[in-house]
Formats: structure tokens, C-alpha cells, sequence
């Protein structure tokens, strides 16, 4: 026993090299080739609303954290794959085989190694990758409209005819079968021709029926010359206002681009509204299940590395770690899509694919471990 530790240590060490090495190099290359893509995007955007390089520069660069969030399950992948496919290659695989490692625990080493990464990325997509990401939406909105800005901290700013309007949150959710754009602690500043300030409107919410915009539980203040105001409460209020929703909807994050906290807060609200709350839902448990998901799904990648997958070579080990990331993403769209239309819980909808995975790694293992 006290042999066979350290040539263990030993051996999980030589694993973890390979699959990290594998793993970091596929990573760089996604997330490179998606943001050198993305660059060339926008460029065809420079000169509108004076949009210029460094800002397209600046927009890729704050959306670099996202897509590294997002590109990490499929580098892992594919980076397992590689790195235990050089083992196989060179024969060490063989050899940790024959000193009587099992498929199993080859494979436990190598999914180990992408679990030390898979918090750090989690940790990355709950901090740095939220707010990188509203800060470029707020770059992206420059372009679209030049009367709307946004903030991380003061929520959404826009200028409508003579008055200024900021809300603290937008929102999309579903109702009759269509998206409609919701405004969150709506405040509407209104000034004279001499820039003074004569009627101040606080609202809890904004919405969008499709002829116009309702105000809810809305407070108007207006303030008279003499250093007086006068305010009056309203459950509704129409809203005369220029604002195009569907121009709003560039003010809305992706749902899955939020970090927890938001998406909680995002639930809460439209669940006290009484909407439909299931996108944010879904995005919210897609975030707590996603190191469990990228740990399932490279520990169901790895067999293909055994066997005669080594004589397969490079170009083969890589087609099926793609071919395998393609079926996992439309496995994993499906069963959430029709958990939502089947009024399925978010929590089954989402941790369906990762059992259905689970089920497959254990048959393998059971029959070939």
C-alpha cells in the first residue's frame, strides 16, 4: 500500500497535465475564434451614432469574461478528450491500464482536474461576466439609439420628447403568447424650455400594451413657480411617450447572461406581478446545475478516449467530442423547451439532460469499467 500512493499521485499528475494543457489551448482557440467573429461583426457597425473602433474594441473586449463562461463546457470537453487521446497515443494510457487503473478512475482523474477549473469558471460567470456584459449592452444600445443609455447601477436612461426618463430594471416576459417589455421603478423627469424642472412622475412599473404605455401605481408631482408642488396618486396612468419597445428590448439582458442574484430578483418581481416568470427560471437553474453539467458531460466524453478510439488519431478525437457537444446542446434545448410547455418544474426541465447523461456514463462503466 504504501508503493501503490505515490505511483497513484504520480499517475494522477500526469493525467492532469494533459488534460489541462489540452483543455487551456482549446479554450484560447474557441473563445478566440468567437470573439475575432464577433469583432468583424462590428465592424460594419463603425460611424453609426458615432460608434467607433475603440468602442467595437471595447465592446468585444467586455464580453470576452461571457464567452469564456460559456465556451469553457465545450473546451473541457474537447480537452479531455485530447489529453487522455495523447495518453492513448503515446501509450501511457496503456500503461496506467495494465498497472491496474480502471476506466473509472483514469477517467474520475481527468474529470477532477476539469472540476478545479468548473469553480473558478463559476465563479467568473457569477461576477466578472454580468457585468462585463451590461456594460457592452450599453455599448450596443449607442448604436441602435442614440437617445438611450444605460447603467449598472442607475438602470436605463432615455430621452423622450422634452422629458428624461430612467427605470431602474427592463424585463421581458411572455404573455399571450408574445414577448412584452416591462419598465421597473419608472421615474419621468419633465422640464421647461429654460431646463427647470416641472413635473416629476414615479411609477412601479411601465408597460406596453401595443397601442401605448400604462403607468402603474404611478405618484406626478408637478412643482407650480411659487416654490410649491402638488402631487396626485394614480393606480393607472397613460403614458404619452415616443419610446419603441422594441428599441427598449436592446436594454434587456439575455437571461442566461444574469448572474443569480439578478435572476432571483428578476423572478420575484414578475412572480409578485403575476407573469410568467419561466424564462428567468430556466436561465436561473441552467446557472446553479451548470458545474454539474459540464462535470456529467465530460465524464460521459471520456470513454471515447479508450479503446480503439486511439487509433482513431487527432481528427477523429475531436469529431465525436464535437459531435458530442452538438447532441448534448439540442438534447438540453429540447428537454428544457418542453418542460416549459408542458408546465414542467425549471429544476426537472433543466436537470433532465444531466441524468439522462448520467445514466449513460454508469451503463458504460458498469459494462466496461
Amino acid at each position: 500500500m504504501q508503493l501503490a500512493l505515490p505511483r497513484l499521485k504520480q499517475a494522477d499528475r500526469l493525467i492532469a497535465t494533459s488534460v489541462l494543457g489540452a483543455l487551456l489551448l482549446t479554450w484560447v482557440l474557441l473563445v478566440g475564434f468567437d470573439s475575432f467573429t464577433q469583432l468583424a461583426r462590428q465592424l460594419g457597425n463603425i460611424g453609426k451614432n458615432g460608434y467607433t473602433l475603440s468602442q467595437a474594441i471595447g465592446y468585444i473586449a467586455l464580453t470576452v469574461p461571457r464567452r469564456l463562461y460559456e465556451m469553457f463546457a465545450n473546451a473541457a470537453l474537447i480537452g479531455g478528450l485530447l489529453g487522455l487521446g495523447g495518453l492513448a497515443a503515446s501509450g501511457e494510457l496503456t500503461a496506467l491500464r495494465a498497472a491496474g487503473m480502471s476506466k473509472l478512475r483514469i477517467a474520475a482523474a481527468g474529470v477532477g482536474t476539469v472540476a478545479v477549473l468548473t469553480v473558478a469558471v463559476a465563479v467568473l460567470g457569477e461576477t466578472v461576466a454580468p457585468a462585463g456584459q451590461q456594460r457592452a449592452d450599453a455599448i450596443q444600445m449607442q448604436v441602435k439609439a442614440a437617445n438611450l443609455g444605460a447603467s449598472t447601477r442607475s438602470g436605463l436612461w432615455a430621452r423622450d420628447n422634452g422629458s428624461i426618463v430612467n427605470a431602474k430594471a427592463a424585463l421581458a416576459h411572455r404573455e399571450h403568447g408574445r414577448t412584452r417589455v416591462e419598465l421597473a421603478d419608472v421615474r419621468i423627469y419633465g422640464f421647461d424650455a429654460d431646463g427647470n424642472l416641472t413635473r416629476l412622475t414615479h411609477a412601479r412599473r411601465a408597460k406596453h400594451d401595443g397601442g401605448g404605455w400604462t403607468l402603474y401605481d404611478a405618484r406626478t408631482t408637478v412643482f407650480r413657480a411659487a416654490a410649491s408642488a402638488q402631487s396626485t396618486q394614480s393606480a393607472r396612468l397613460r403614458w404619452d411617450s415616443s419610446l419603441d419597445p422594441r428599441v427598449l428590448e436592446l436594454s434587456i439582458a439575455h437571461p442566461e447572461y444574469l448572474a443569480v442574484r439578478d435572476l432571483r430578483r428578476n423572478i420575484r418581481y414578475l412572480e409578485n406581478n403575476g407573469q410568467n416568470a419561466g424564462a428567468y427560471a430556466n436561465a436561473l437553474w441552467g446557472r446553479l446545475l451548470y458545474p454539474l453539467n459540464v462535470l456529467v458531460l465530460v465524464m460521459c466524453a471520456l470513454p471515447f478516449a479508450f479503446g480503439t478510439l486511439r487509433s482513431g488519431g487527432l481528427g477523429k478525437r475531436v469529431f465525436l467530442g464535437l459531435l458530442l457537444t452538438v447532441v448534448w446542446f439540442f438534447l438540453q434545448k429540447a428537454l428544457v423547451s418542453m418542460g416549459a410547455v408542458y408546465d414542467a418544474p425549471p429544476l426537472l426541465a433543466n436537470l433532465a439532460p444531466a441524468l439522462v447523461l448520467v445514466a449513460a456514463a454508469t451503463l458504460y462503466f458498469r459494462k466496461f469499467g
